[in-house]
């Protein structure tokens, strides 16, 4: 048994370190180790715990990153580029689907342009588990793998990687939705490298900006882009439904067959009143494709004024309290079955939004009243008149807001206005709460035709995923030439893509998230990395992940984060 033991020498105490056993039955020291003074054995502990403490921490990203590259990794992102570009350079230091991979990564988790793209990453653990060093993370390499990819090598690269989401992820593909928008860029007025870019309008109200439009087609599964087409920000959107028609009808067979499906004999694309027009709903007719879309109610106003009791309930667990009643009408050339639906929901967000338009317009006029009346004006009757017809300009507004206007010259002009009581209930009666569909489904119950419609959100949400500035966005976009800005298009689409298959995991595991909660979650998961002072040699580095939740081991359960996480030593 070792002891404690005080020596006194010279006045002074001394400890050793006895250890005693019994010889022939009877206690005897077996060793005696010197210790040194109480100021020695302080010094030696000191620098004992000096030892076992680390001298630096380092936090860096990891969830998020992991949990993207598990994704990228499932559907072989880079092989798939790889096999259609062609093997890496032997001075590359990666290769191009590694470089595109990592944009798309980089697209997901922390938008950044590529020159800042080496300093994001070094902030991650993901060089460990990608091994992927900064070093070779320098913008002009981003640009040289960017520029190895052709346009049809794009289109080939895309439809490969459908395929892959299709069979990896089991995606249904019997009704897609479609949408377009456009997106600001920061190119040059006389920049002639990119005609993609125009000036256009701009639905980020950004006229100043010259603008790319993009019109994607997605899964009502989870709202998963499938094909993706972008276009000259000059052009509007309904001149564009053909050729993303086009494409989606030559791409769904080939889909279909690459993924190992039989073809459905009808696919269903979704559309809103946006793409309305006679050669339009001719085109998807033509191209064998069914359809469910909206259109204005003046096609059909005489549908407007049936009585409320014509309508039924339409699926109370599914859609609450909305209603409908279908007839047929001709539309566009022929007669297709019609649905009007009464919301509830959006009756009541309606009546409140025009609320307030109407009070403002009535906070203009008064204002320009009261100017009027001070006689101090020089505008003509018809100039009055002008700013009258502008500040009502709203059809709601001008259908129960009645004004009337006085005098001839400035002096004598007198403005009065008022609200219709009666007409607003009449408008209130025909118009709010009600949407009219279209459809070639004839034989499809009208809570099936109600769903397909709303899977038209998913194509929005997508849009408003990618002007996010904080996840899955496509800006910065800083490229000055036509060829880079299809390809961070590409990377930008992809992006979304997998954040979307994630959210679709996610849900199926019973976590309702959106894209920025879920990354927020997994953005929570770091890893934390202990530097211990050197004793002869490199000093040691220790690795660890932070505390988490239930929600994340969730997460990190759903997305194979072990597999990434570092090794216990």
């Amino acid at each position: 048994m070792a002891s404690l033991y005080k020596k006194t020498i010279n006045g002074k105490p001394y400890w050793y370190l006895r250890e005693m056993a019994r010889v022939d039955g009877k206690p005897k020291m077996v060793s005696e180790r010197y210790l040194g003074s109480a100021a020695d054995i302080e010094a030696l502990h000191d620098a004992r715990e000096a030892e076992s403490l680390p001298s630096k921490t380092q936090h860096l990203g990891f969830g998020d990153t992991a949990a993207v590259w598990e994704i990228v990794n499932r559907l072989d992102v880079a092989g798939i580029i790889d096999s259609v570009v062609g093997a890496r350079r032997s001075d590359a230091g990666a290769s191009v689907g590694t470089y595109l991979a990592l944009a798309a990564l980089n697209r997901v988790v922390a938008p950044t342009s590529k020159l800042g793209f080496a300093d994001w990453w070094k902030s991650t653990a993901a060089d460990r588990f990608t091994k992927v060093p900064a070093s070779v993370l320098d913008h002009r390499r981003f640009w040289d793998a960017m520029h190895k990819v052709t346009e049809d090598q794009l289109a080939e690269i895309e439809q490969r990687l459908a395929v892959a989401m299709i069979t990896t992820f089991n995606l249904d593909i019997s009704a897609l939705a479609l949408d377009m928008t456009n997106f600001a860029t920061y190119i040059d007025s006389a920049n002639t490298l990119a005609p993609i870019a125009q000036r256009g309008k701009a639905k980020q109200k950004r006229t100043d900006l010259r603008l790319v439009g993009l019109g994607l087609v997605v899964t009502r599964d989870g709202g998963v882009p499938l094909v993706a087409h972008a276009y000259p920000g000059n052009k509007p959107d309904v001149t564009q439904f053909p050729l993303m028609i086009d494409l989606l009808s030559s791409r769904h067979a080939a889909l279909a067959a690459k993924a190992g499906r039989a073809t459905p004999a009808e696919m269903t694309v979704v559309f809103d009143a946006g793409q309305n027009s006679l050669s339009n709903f001719a085109h998807v007719t033509a191209k064998g494709l069914a359809f469910v879309g909206s259109i204005p109610p003046s096609i059909v106003a005489d549908l407007l004024a049936l009585p409320a009791s014509d309508r039924r309930i339409v699926a109370t667990d599914r859609f609450g309290g909305l209603s409908a009643v279908e007839t047929r009408r001709v539309v566009y050339g022929s007669e297709r079955r019609v649905i009007l639906t009464h919301s509830p929901t959006l009756h009541e967000k309606q009546a409140v939004g025009f609320a307030q338009t109407l009070h403002k317009a009535e906070g203009l006029l008064t204002e320009l009243a009261a100017t009027l009346e001070r006689g101090k004006t020089r505008r003509s009757t018809e100039q009055v008149a002008e700013e009258i017809r502008s500040i009502t300009h709203d059809a709601w507004v001008r259908r129960v807001l009645i004004w009337d206007l006085t005098g001839t010259t400035p002096a004598t002009h007198h403005l009065t206005f008022t609200v219709d009581d009666d007409a607003r209930l009449m408008l209130e009666a025909e118009v709010f709460g009600k949407r009219i569909l279209v459809t070639d489904h004839d034989d499809w119950p009208v809570s099936d035709v109600v769903a397909a419609y709303r899977s038209q959100s998913d194509a929005e949400f997508s849009f408003r995923q990618l002007k996010d500035p904080h996840v899955v966005s496509f800006s910065p976009m800083h490229h000055r030439t036509e060829h880079n800005i299809r390809v961070h298009t590409f990377t930008c689409v992809l992006a979304l893509q997998i954040a979307h298959l994630m959210r679709r995991q996610a849900e199926h595991a019973g976590l309702h998230l959106s894209v920025r909660e879920l990354l927020d979650q997994l953005e929570k998961i770091q890893e934390t990395v202990m530097i211990f002072p050197s004793t002869g040699g490199r000093p040691k580095a220790r690795r660890m992940l932070t505390t988490t939740t239930p929600t994340q081991d969730q997460l990190a359960e759903i997305f194979n984060l072990a597999k990434w996480a570092p090794k216990k030593n």
